[in-house]
């Protein structure tokens, strides 16, 4: 590989040309730090139609992961396939000396991501897992409020992705809904972001009793309804609920409920925080509250609309669009490469949301609870 330190910009190479590869590209051709350098896929004309759409050479476009590896434009790997090869594809790239990140999940079962965090011990190469929504406003300003105490202690967590995907969707390749490349369904692939930013939240899980079923898809193996109550090391009891036949699809949410306050995300936005008493936080973390609601169309004080109309009049803005938050999460992930760090997620913190997953999965199979 290529000594990073003398380049301008870090190389990227993505591995996997399907749909999630198009907003990783589009992230790392919006950072100054980095470039796309390179692209890998099995499928010649798909490689030749990503290369097409993003500049990248010939010479840089291969079919063969071994013949991608020893491309010394590569100075790190995005790992971008169907999720049941992460951990193959992640182990293979840390060998060859690349700092390493792949898309969620980590990969589809604790074996596998114990694998990768192993290889990645012994290399003491930078690897990441994406879980980009770590990286959204309103998920840092939960954060900020969690770590700072203005919930108090967190005695009920519940989160709700009930999404919508046709019967198209599925159809439209052959690992999509089977346990040996997707995972599973509607937790495994839409999911596993909320269960990360949960576990991110509120911390281990301890145990979990759900039940799944495939109640609206066809020619699939995975389910599409999973429900699973979750019980909290800190003794918090968490709702989980996922789905992709819930039409037409609603935003994600998650809502974190404490004895001094509460914090609800809805689709990526801090749609309401409510707290006992008056949160300063330095930095712009953490908006301050005092024994409000901040929502749409909710009670809001005359220090909210104060603060509201100075945020509008500086330009600012809580809308983001889809790839911001891909993009800030590599940004930090070039700075960790740079750094020679463990970046912000990594994995070992993806192999807690897979954990999380399985044992769902187990608890659905068995009709047991499980203990983590």
């Amino acid at each position: 590989m290529s000594n990073i330190d003398s380049r301008n910009g870090v190389g990227f190479g993505i591995v996997g040309c399907g749909t999630i590869s198009a907003t990783h590209a589009g992230a790392i051709e919006g950072l100054t730090a980095a470039h796309l350098a390179a692209c890998c896929d099995v499928v010649p004309e798909r490689a030749e139609q990503f290369a097409k759409a993003h500049s990248i050479s010939p010479e840089h476009t291969h079919v063969s992961l071994n013949t991608f590896l020893k491309d010394t434009a590569v100075d790190v790997v995005s790992v971008c396939t169907p999720s049941g090869m992460h951990a193959q594809i992640g182990i293979e790239a840390l060998l060859s000396g690349r700092p390493t990140i792949v898309e969620k999940p980590m990969d589809i079962s604790v074996a596998a991501c114990n694998a990768l965090n192993d290889v990645q011990r012994r290399t003491g190469l930078p690897l990441g897992v994406i879980s980009q929504h770590r990286f959204d406003a309103a998920s840092i300003q939960a954060r900020g409020l969690v770590d700072h105490g203005a919930l108090g202690r967190i005695v009920l967590v519940e989160a709700q992705i009930k999404w919508h995907r046709t019967q198209e969707y599925y159809d439209s390749g052959d690992w999509r809904g089977t346990w040996a490349l997707d995972g599973g369904g509607a937790l495994m692939n839409q999911g596993v972001h909320t269960v990360d930013l949960m576990r991110w939240l509120c911390g281990p899980v301890v145990s979990v009793y759900a039940v799944a079923r495939t109640a609206a898809h066809k020619r699939i193996e995975v389910e599409d309804v999973v429900c699973a109550t979750l019980t909290f090391a800190n003794g918090a009891i968490g709702n989980l609920v996922a789905s992709t036949a819930a039409y037409p699809g609603f935003p994600a949410t998650l809502s974190l409920h404490g004895e001094a306050g509460s914090v609800v995300i809805s689709g990526d936005v801090l749609d309401t925080v409510a707290t006992k008493t008056r949160v300063d936080v330095t930095g712009g973390q953490v908006i301050a509250h005092h024994a409000l609601q901040v929502a749409q169309g909710g009670t809001k004080t005359a220090e909210t609309l104060k603060a509201e109309e100075d945020a509008s009049a500086e330009g600012e803005t809580q809308s983001t669009e889809w790839g911001d938050a891909h993009q800030a999460q590599l940004a930090e992930f070039v700075t960790a490469v740079r750094d020679k760090r463990a970046p912000a997620v990594d994995g070992v913190a993806g192999l807690h949301a897979v954990e999380v997953v399985c044992a769902v999965y187990e608890s659905a199979r068995t009709g047991k609870t499980v203990t983590l």
